[in-house]
Protein backbone atom coordinates (compact mmCIF):
# COMPACT_ATOMS: atom_id res chain seq x y z
CA UNK A 1 0.00 0.00 0.00
CA UNK A 2 2.99 2.34 0.30
CA UNK A 3 2.94 2.47 -3.50
CA UNK A 4 -0.28 4.46 -3.22
CA UNK A 5 1.71 7.43 -1.91
CA UNK A 6 3.45 7.85 -5.25
CA UNK A 7 0.47 7.34 -7.53
CA UNK A 8 -1.26 10.08 -9.44
CA UNK A 9 -4.48 11.38 -7.93
CA UNK A 10 -6.42 10.28 -11.02
CA UNK A 11 -5.08 6.73 -10.70
CA UNK A 12 -6.00 6.63 -7.02
CA UNK A 13 -9.50 7.71 -7.97
CA UNK A 14 -9.73 4.97 -10.57
CA UNK A 15 -8.52 2.45 -8.01
CA UNK A 16 -11.24 3.53 -5.60
CA UNK A 17 -13.87 3.28 -8.35
CA UNK A 18 -12.70 -0.23 -9.22
CA UNK A 19 -12.80 -1.36 -5.60
CA UNK A 20 -9.06 -1.96 -5.51
CA UNK A 21 -8.34 0.92 -3.09
CA UNK A 22 -10.25 1.58 0.12
CA UNK A 23 -10.39 5.34 0.88
CA UNK A 24 -10.06 4.64 4.62
CA UNK A 25 -6.94 2.53 4.14
CA UNK A 26 -5.57 5.07 1.67
CA UNK A 27 -6.03 7.93 4.11
CA UNK A 28 -4.41 5.95 6.92
CA UNK A 29 -1.40 5.28 4.70
CA UNK A 30 -0.96 9.01 4.18
CA UNK A 31 -1.59 9.92 7.82
CA UNK A 32 0.87 7.29 9.03
CA UNK A 33 3.46 8.49 6.52
CA UNK A 34 2.99 12.11 7.58
CA UNK A 35 3.26 11.35 11.29
CA UNK A 36 6.39 9.23 10.80
CA UNK A 37 8.15 11.53 8.34
CA UNK A 38 11.34 13.27 9.43
CA UNK A 39 10.15 16.49 7.78
CA UNK A 40 6.57 16.36 9.00
CA UNK A 41 6.76 19.60 10.98
CA UNK A 42 8.56 21.40 8.17
CA UNK A 43 5.88 20.44 5.65
CA UNK A 44 2.61 20.39 7.59
CA UNK A 45 1.60 23.21 9.91
CA UNK A 46 -1.35 21.14 11.14
CA UNK A 47 -2.58 17.63 10.30
CA UNK A 48 -6.37 17.20 10.42
CA UNK A 49 -6.51 13.54 11.44
CA UNK A 50 -10.14 13.48 12.61
CA UNK A 51 -11.47 15.33 9.61
CA UNK A 52 -9.52 13.17 7.18
CA UNK A 53 -10.74 9.94 8.76
CA UNK A 54 -14.37 11.08 8.80
CA UNK A 55 -14.22 12.20 5.16
CA UNK A 56 -12.48 8.98 4.13
CA UNK A 57 -15.15 6.87 5.87
CA UNK A 58 -17.88 8.79 4.06
CA UNK A 59 -16.06 8.33 0.74
CA UNK A 60 -15.72 4.60 1.40
CA UNK A 61 -19.44 4.31 2.07
CA UNK A 62 -20.24 6.14 -1.17
CA UNK A 63 -17.87 3.94 -3.14
CA UNK A 64 -19.41 0.80 -1.68
CA UNK A 65 -22.93 1.92 -2.54
CA UNK A 66 -22.00 3.13 -6.03
CA UNK A 67 -22.68 6.81 -5.41
CA UNK A 68 -19.24 8.38 -5.73
CA UNK A 69 -19.37 12.15 -6.16
CA UNK A 70 -16.65 12.37 -8.75
CA UNK A 71 -13.41 10.88 -10.06
CA UNK A 72 -11.40 12.08 -7.04
CA UNK A 73 -13.91 11.08 -4.36
CA UNK A 74 -11.84 9.63 -1.50
CA UNK A 75 -8.48 11.03 -2.67
CA UNK A 76 -6.48 12.77 0.12
CA UNK A 77 -4.96 16.21 -0.55
CA UNK A 78 -3.22 18.96 1.42
CA UNK A 79 -4.18 22.63 1.69
CA UNK A 80 -1.91 25.65 1.92
CA UNK A 81 -2.27 27.40 5.25
CA UNK A 82 -4.13 30.38 3.82
CA UNK A 83 -7.33 28.45 3.06
CA UNK A 84 -9.76 28.81 5.95
CA UNK A 85 -10.61 25.55 7.70
CA UNK A 86 -13.50 25.52 10.15
CA UNK A 87 -12.27 25.02 13.70
CA UNK A 88 -8.63 24.65 12.64
CA UNK A 89 -6.09 27.46 12.73
CA UNK A 90 -5.33 29.23 9.47
CA UNK A 91 -2.29 31.47 9.96
CA UNK A 92 -0.82 32.20 6.49
CA UNK A 93 2.72 31.43 7.55
CA UNK A 94 2.96 34.35 9.96
CA UNK A 95 2.77 34.88 13.70
CA UNK A 96 0.73 37.99 12.91
CA UNK A 97 -2.16 35.55 12.58
CA UNK A 98 -1.19 33.11 15.32
CA UNK A 99 -4.26 31.48 16.83
CA UNK A 100 -6.62 32.64 14.10
CA UNK A 101 -9.33 29.96 13.87
CA UNK A 102 -12.04 30.52 11.24
CA UNK A 103 -15.59 29.31 11.72
CA UNK A 104 -16.15 28.11 8.17
CA UNK A 105 -14.18 26.53 5.35
CA UNK A 106 -12.99 28.56 2.39
CA UNK A 107 -15.43 28.28 -0.50
CA UNK A 108 -13.06 26.18 -2.63
CA UNK A 109 -12.52 23.82 0.30
CA UNK A 110 -16.27 23.46 0.69
CA UNK A 111 -16.56 22.73 -3.02
CA UNK A 112 -13.71 20.22 -2.99
CA UNK A 113 -15.17 18.49 0.07
CA UNK A 114 -18.50 18.24 -1.71
CA UNK A 115 -16.63 16.51 -4.56
CA UNK A 116 -15.29 13.97 -2.05
CA UNK A 117 -11.70 15.12 -1.60
CA UNK A 118 -10.20 14.23 1.77
CA UNK A 119 -8.46 17.05 3.70
CA UNK A 120 -5.17 15.85 5.23
CA UNK A 121 -4.19 19.18 6.75
CA UNK A 122 -2.56 22.57 6.26
CA UNK A 123 0.88 23.05 4.74
CA UNK A 124 3.56 25.61 5.52
CA UNK A 125 4.15 28.54 3.20
CA UNK A 126 6.17 31.71 2.71
CA UNK A 127 5.15 34.35 5.24
CA UNK A 128 1.88 36.00 4.05
CA UNK A 129 2.67 34.34 0.64
CA UNK A 130 5.04 37.18 -0.30
CA UNK A 131 8.05 35.26 -1.64
CA UNK A 132 8.84 32.89 -4.48
CA UNK A 133 11.59 31.12 -2.53
CA UNK A 134 9.71 29.30 0.23
CA UNK A 135 12.16 30.41 2.92
CA UNK A 136 10.29 31.06 6.17
CA UNK A 137 12.38 31.34 9.35
CA UNK A 138 9.29 32.50 11.25
CA UNK A 139 7.34 29.23 11.00
CA UNK A 140 9.12 26.61 8.86
CA UNK A 141 10.96 26.17 5.58
CA UNK A 142 9.92 22.92 3.87
CA UNK A 143 12.58 20.83 2.10
CA UNK A 144 13.21 20.63 -1.63
CA UNK A 145 12.96 17.13 -3.07
CA UNK A 146 16.12 17.57 -5.17
CA UNK A 147 18.44 19.37 -2.74
CA UNK A 148 18.28 19.07 1.06
CA UNK A 149 20.17 22.35 1.46
CA UNK A 150 17.95 24.36 -0.89
CA UNK A 151 14.62 26.11 -0.52
CA UNK A 152 11.60 24.41 -2.18
CA UNK A 153 10.11 27.43 -3.92
CA UNK A 154 7.19 29.47 -2.71
CA UNK A 155 4.94 30.58 -1.61
CA UNK A 156 3.11 27.22 -1.81
CA UNK A 157 6.23 25.55 -0.45
CA UNK A 158 4.67 22.95 1.84
CA UNK A 159 2.03 22.15 -0.76
CA UNK A 160 4.75 21.09 -3.20
CA UNK A 161 6.74 19.23 -0.55
CA UNK A 162 3.65 17.32 0.62
CA UNK A 163 3.28 15.84 -2.86
CA UNK A 164 6.95 15.43 -3.73
CA UNK A 165 7.66 13.53 -0.49
CA UNK A 166 4.59 11.28 -0.86
CA UNK A 167 2.60 12.89 1.94
CA UNK A 168 -0.43 13.90 -0.17
CA UNK A 169 -1.84 12.93 -3.54
CA UNK A 170 -1.97 16.63 -4.46
CA UNK A 171 -1.60 20.01 -2.83
CA UNK A 172 -3.86 23.02 -3.20
CA UNK A 173 -2.00 26.33 -3.31
CA UNK A 174 -2.30 29.91 -4.43
CA UNK A 175 -0.46 31.86 -7.10
CA UNK A 176 -0.05 35.65 -7.06
CA UNK A 177 3.23 35.95 -8.93
CA UNK A 178 4.29 32.32 -9.35
CA UNK A 179 3.52 30.69 -6.02
CA UNK A 180 2.06 27.49 -7.51
CA UNK A 181 4.41 27.19 -10.47
CA UNK A 182 7.80 27.85 -8.85
CA UNK A 183 7.54 25.18 -6.13
CA UNK A 184 6.01 22.81 -8.68
CA UNK A 185 8.94 23.30 -11.03
CA UNK A 186 11.58 23.00 -8.32
CA UNK A 187 10.00 19.78 -7.01
CA UNK A 188 9.35 18.20 -10.44
CA UNK A 189 5.56 18.56 -10.32
CA UNK A 190 2.80 19.92 -12.53
CA UNK A 191 1.41 23.27 -11.34
CA UNK A 192 -1.65 25.06 -12.71
CA UNK A 193 -2.16 28.81 -12.33
CA UNK A 194 -5.81 29.51 -13.06
CA UNK A 195 -7.26 32.65 -14.57
CA UNK A 196 -7.79 35.38 -12.00
CA UNK A 197 -11.39 35.26 -10.81
CA UNK A 198 -12.12 31.75 -12.04
CA UNK A 199 -11.97 30.22 -8.55
CA UNK A 200 -13.51 31.98 -5.56
CA UNK A 201 -11.16 33.66 -3.09
CA UNK A 202 -13.84 33.68 -0.40
CA UNK A 203 -12.20 32.43 2.80
CA UNK A 204 -8.65 32.70 1.42
CA UNK A 205 -6.22 34.97 3.28
CA UNK A 206 -5.21 37.49 0.61
CA UNK A 207 -1.86 38.78 -0.51
CA UNK A 208 -2.89 40.87 -3.52
CA UNK A 209 -6.58 40.52 -4.30
CA UNK A 210 -6.11 41.88 -7.82
CA UNK A 211 -3.62 39.11 -8.65
CA UNK A 212 -4.38 36.20 -6.27
CA UNK A 213 -5.40 32.92 -7.90
CA UNK A 214 -5.85 29.33 -6.72
CA UNK A 215 -4.40 26.21 -8.29
CA UNK A 216 -3.25 22.62 -7.74
CA UNK A 217 0.26 21.20 -7.43
CA UNK A 218 0.19 17.58 -8.57
CA UNK A 219 1.79 14.74 -10.49
CA UNK A 220 0.12 15.06 -13.90
CA UNK A 221 -1.90 17.27 -16.22
CA UNK A 222 -4.84 14.91 -15.80
CA UNK A 223 -4.64 15.45 -12.04
CA UNK A 224 -4.61 19.22 -12.56
CA UNK A 225 -7.66 18.95 -14.80
CA UNK A 226 -9.63 16.87 -12.29
CA UNK A 227 -8.58 19.04 -9.35
CA UNK A 228 -9.65 22.21 -11.15
CA UNK A 229 -13.07 20.68 -11.69
CA UNK A 230 -13.30 19.63 -8.04
CA UNK A 231 -12.32 23.11 -6.84
CA UNK A 232 -14.80 24.73 -9.19
CA UNK A 233 -17.66 22.27 -8.83
CA UNK A 234 -17.79 21.59 -12.57
CA UNK A 235 -17.12 18.73 -14.97
CA UNK A 236 -13.50 18.23 -15.99
CA UNK A 237 -12.44 19.13 -19.51
CA UNK A 238 -12.16 16.30 -22.04
CA UNK A 239 -8.46 15.72 -22.66
CA UNK A 240 -8.97 12.89 -25.15
CA UNK A 241 -7.32 13.14 -28.54
CA UNK A 242 -4.63 15.55 -27.43
CA UNK A 243 -1.71 15.96 -29.84
CA UNK A 244 1.16 18.31 -30.57
CA UNK A 245 0.79 17.87 -34.31
CA UNK A 246 0.07 21.32 -35.68
CA UNK A 247 0.37 23.05 -32.29
CA UNK A 248 1.61 26.62 -32.56
CA UNK A 249 3.86 27.80 -29.76
CA UNK A 250 5.29 31.28 -29.26
CA UNK A 251 8.66 31.32 -27.53
CA UNK A 252 8.73 34.64 -25.70
CA UNK A 253 12.10 36.35 -25.88
CA UNK A 254 11.44 39.57 -23.96
CA UNK A 255 12.74 39.55 -20.35
CA UNK A 256 12.16 35.83 -19.68
CA UNK A 257 15.12 34.67 -21.77
CA UNK A 258 17.60 37.02 -20.09
CA UNK A 259 20.21 35.62 -17.70
CA UNK A 260 18.72 32.12 -17.58
CA UNK A 261 21.28 29.96 -15.82
CA UNK A 262 22.86 26.96 -17.46
CA UNK A 263 20.73 24.07 -16.15
CA UNK A 264 17.29 25.69 -16.68
CA UNK A 265 18.35 26.95 -20.13
CA UNK A 266 19.67 23.57 -21.25
CA UNK A 267 16.55 21.83 -19.94
CA UNK A 268 14.27 24.33 -21.67
CA UNK A 269 16.13 24.13 -25.00
CA UNK A 270 15.98 20.34 -24.85
CA UNK A 271 12.26 20.40 -24.10
CA UNK A 272 11.56 22.82 -26.95
CA UNK A 273 13.43 20.55 -29.37
CA UNK A 274 11.38 17.57 -28.18
CA UNK A 275 8.11 19.48 -28.69
CA UNK A 276 9.19 20.42 -32.19
CA UNK A 277 10.12 16.84 -33.00
CA UNK A 278 6.61 15.84 -31.91
CA UNK A 279 5.00 18.20 -34.44
CA UNK A 280 4.77 21.57 -32.71
CA UNK A 281 5.78 24.73 -34.54
CA UNK A 282 7.79 27.10 -32.36
CA UNK A 283 8.14 30.77 -33.32
CA UNK A 284 10.40 33.16 -31.43
CA UNK A 285 8.79 36.52 -30.73
CA UNK A 286 9.60 39.62 -28.74
CA UNK A 287 7.00 41.67 -26.91
CA UNK A 288 8.74 44.91 -25.89
CA UNK A 289 5.72 46.38 -24.10
CA UNK A 290 6.15 43.73 -21.40
CA UNK A 291 9.05 45.78 -20.05
CA UNK A 292 6.65 48.62 -19.23
CA UNK A 293 4.36 46.24 -17.32
CA UNK A 294 7.32 45.03 -15.27
CA UNK A 295 8.30 48.62 -14.53
CA UNK A 296 5.01 49.23 -12.69
CA UNK A 297 4.58 45.72 -11.26
CA UNK A 298 6.32 46.46 -7.97
CA UNK A 299 3.95 49.29 -7.15
CA UNK A 300 0.90 47.21 -8.02
CA UNK A 301 1.85 44.15 -5.99
CA UNK A 302 3.22 46.05 -3.01
CA UNK A 303 0.44 48.64 -2.99
CA UNK A 304 -2.26 45.98 -3.05
CA UNK A 305 -0.64 43.83 -0.35
CA UNK A 306 0.10 46.74 1.98
CA UNK A 307 -3.48 47.96 1.67
CA UNK A 308 -4.73 44.69 3.18
CA UNK A 309 -1.89 43.85 5.57
CA UNK A 310 -1.00 47.35 6.83
CA UNK A 311 -2.76 47.32 10.19
CA UNK A 312 -1.48 43.88 11.18
CA UNK A 313 2.04 44.61 9.96
CA UNK A 314 2.40 47.99 11.61
CA UNK A 315 0.95 46.73 14.89
CA UNK A 316 3.75 44.15 15.25
CA UNK A 317 6.47 44.60 12.61
CA UNK A 318 8.98 42.93 14.91
CA UNK A 319 7.20 39.61 14.45
CA UNK A 320 7.95 39.44 10.73
CA UNK A 321 10.83 38.06 8.69
CA UNK A 322 12.66 41.31 7.75
CA UNK A 323 12.77 40.46 4.04
CA UNK A 324 9.00 40.05 3.91
CA UNK A 325 8.41 43.11 6.08
CA UNK A 326 10.50 45.20 3.69
CA UNK A 327 8.59 43.89 0.66
CA UNK A 328 5.14 44.55 2.05
CA UNK A 329 6.18 47.96 3.37
CA UNK A 330 7.17 48.82 -0.16
CA UNK A 331 3.52 49.67 -0.61
CA UNK A 332 3.56 52.48 1.97
CA UNK A 333 4.77 55.08 -0.50
CA UNK A 334 2.69 54.00 -3.50
CA UNK A 335 0.46 56.95 -4.38
CA UNK A 336 -3.12 56.31 -5.37
CA UNK A 337 -2.68 58.13 -8.67
CA UNK A 338 0.38 56.04 -9.54
CA UNK A 339 -1.44 52.83 -8.61
CA UNK A 340 -4.41 53.69 -10.85
CA UNK A 341 -2.14 54.80 -13.67
CA UNK A 342 -0.15 51.58 -13.35
CA UNK A 343 -3.26 49.46 -13.66
CA UNK A 344 -4.46 51.50 -16.64
CA UNK A 345 -1.13 50.81 -18.32
CA UNK A 346 -1.25 47.10 -17.53
CA UNK A 347 -4.79 46.78 -18.89
CA UNK A 348 -3.65 48.42 -22.12
CA UNK A 349 -0.61 46.15 -22.39
CA UNK A 350 -2.83 43.12 -21.80
CA UNK A 351 -4.79 44.07 -24.92
CA UNK A 352 -1.56 44.40 -26.88
CA UNK A 353 -0.35 41.05 -25.55
CA UNK A 354 -3.61 39.34 -26.53
CA UNK A 355 -3.24 40.70 -30.06
CA UNK A 356 0.43 39.71 -30.27
CA UNK A 357 -0.25 36.15 -29.13
CA UNK A 358 -3.37 35.55 -31.22
CA UNK A 359 -2.85 32.55 -33.47
CA UNK A 360 -0.69 30.70 -30.96
CA UNK A 361 -1.89 27.86 -28.76
CA UNK A 362 0.45 28.86 -25.95
CA UNK A 363 3.39 31.08 -25.07
CA UNK A 364 6.34 29.14 -23.69
CA UNK A 365 9.33 30.03 -21.49
CA UNK A 366 11.48 28.51 -18.72
CA UNK A 367 9.40 28.38 -15.55
CA UNK A 368 12.24 29.79 -13.48
CA UNK A 369 15.62 31.07 -14.70
CA UNK A 370 17.40 29.70 -11.63
CA UNK A 371 17.68 26.51 -9.61
CA UNK A 372 16.55 26.40 -5.96
CA UNK A 373 19.00 28.56 -3.98
CA UNK A 374 20.80 27.53 -0.80
CA UNK A 375 18.66 28.26 2.26
CA UNK A 376 21.50 29.21 4.61
CA UNK A 377 22.98 31.65 2.11
CA UNK A 378 19.58 33.29 1.61
CA UNK A 379 19.34 33.86 5.35
CA UNK A 380 22.89 35.17 5.62
CA UNK A 381 23.03 37.50 2.62
CA UNK A 382 20.31 40.12 2.16
CA UNK A 383 21.42 41.09 -1.34
CA UNK A 384 21.47 37.46 -2.45
CA UNK A 385 17.96 36.92 -1.07
CA UNK A 386 16.61 39.91 -3.00
CA UNK A 387 18.32 38.95 -6.26
CA UNK A 388 17.24 35.32 -6.13
CA UNK A 389 13.67 36.10 -5.08
CA UNK A 390 13.14 38.52 -7.96
CA UNK A 391 14.69 36.09 -10.44
CA UNK A 392 12.59 33.21 -9.13
CA UNK A 393 9.39 35.19 -9.69
CA UNK A 394 10.37 36.92 -12.92
CA UNK A 395 9.14 34.51 -15.59
CA UNK A 396 6.06 33.30 -13.76
CA UNK A 397 4.96 36.88 -13.13
CA UNK A 398 4.29 37.32 -16.85
CA UNK A 399 1.08 35.30 -16.58
CA UNK A 400 -0.11 37.25 -13.54
CA UNK A 401 0.60 40.62 -15.14
CA UNK A 402 -0.93 39.64 -18.48
CA UNK A 403 -3.96 38.02 -16.83
CA UNK A 404 -3.46 34.60 -18.42
CA UNK A 405 -3.65 31.02 -17.16
CA UNK A 406 -0.48 28.94 -17.10
CA UNK A 407 0.94 25.48 -16.45
CA UNK A 408 4.45 24.36 -15.58
CA UNK A 409 5.56 20.87 -16.59
CA UNK A 410 8.65 18.90 -15.55
CA UNK A 411 11.28 18.64 -18.28
CA UNK A 412 12.95 15.52 -16.91
CA UNK A 413 15.83 17.64 -15.57
CA UNK A 414 15.57 18.03 -11.78
CA UNK A 415 14.06 21.36 -10.65
CA UNK A 416 13.74 22.65 -14.21
CA UNK A 417 10.29 23.31 -15.60
CA UNK A 418 8.83 24.54 -18.87
CA UNK A 419 5.88 26.90 -18.69
CA UNK A 420 2.92 27.26 -21.04
CA UNK A 421 0.75 30.41 -20.88
CA UNK A 422 -2.67 30.65 -22.55
CA UNK A 423 -5.35 33.36 -22.73
CA UNK A 424 -7.62 34.11 -19.79
CA UNK A 425 -10.27 31.43 -19.45
CA UNK A 426 -8.34 29.11 -21.75
CA UNK A 427 -7.63 26.39 -19.20
CA UNK A 428 -9.37 23.62 -21.16
CA UNK A 429 -7.32 24.15 -24.30
CA UNK A 430 -4.15 24.63 -22.27
CA UNK A 431 -4.72 21.40 -20.37
CA UNK A 432 -5.27 19.47 -23.63
CA UNK A 433 -2.12 20.91 -25.15
CA UNK A 434 -0.08 20.20 -22.02
CA UNK A 435 -1.41 16.65 -21.77
CA UNK A 436 0.24 16.05 -25.14
CA UNK A 437 3.40 17.93 -24.17
CA UNK A 438 3.63 16.04 -20.89
CA UNK A 439 3.56 12.71 -22.71
CA UNK A 440 6.31 13.77 -25.11
CA UNK A 441 8.55 15.16 -22.37
CA UNK A 442 8.01 12.09 -20.17
CA UNK A 443 8.88 9.72 -23.02
CA UNK A 444 12.14 11.56 -23.69
CA UNK A 445 12.87 11.78 -19.99
CA UNK A 446 12.54 8.02 -19.56
CA UNK A 447 14.82 7.48 -22.55
CA UNK A 448 17.39 9.94 -21.24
Amino acid sequence: MQDWRWMRAADLGRGIAAGAIDPVALTEVYLDAIDAHEHRDRIYARVTHDRARAEAAAAAARAKSGFRRGPLDGVPVSWKDLFDTAGVATEAGTTLMAGRVPETDAYVLQTATAAGLVCLGKTHMSEIAFSGLGLNPITATPPCINDPDAVPGGSSSGAAASVAFGLAAAGIGSDTGGSVRIPSAWNDLVGLKTTHGRLSLDGVVPLCLTFDTIGPLCRSVEDANLLLAALEGTKAADLAGHTLSGARLMLLETIVSDDVRHEPKAAFDKAVAELQDAGATVSRRAFPALTQAFDVAGALFAGDSYGWWRDRVEAHPEKMFPQILERVRGGRDVRAADYVAGWNLVHDIRKQYAAATTGFDAVIMPTAPILPPNADRLLAEDAYYKTENLLALRNTRVANLMGTCAITLPTGVPSCGIMFNAPAGGEAGLLRLCAAAEQVLAEHGSQG
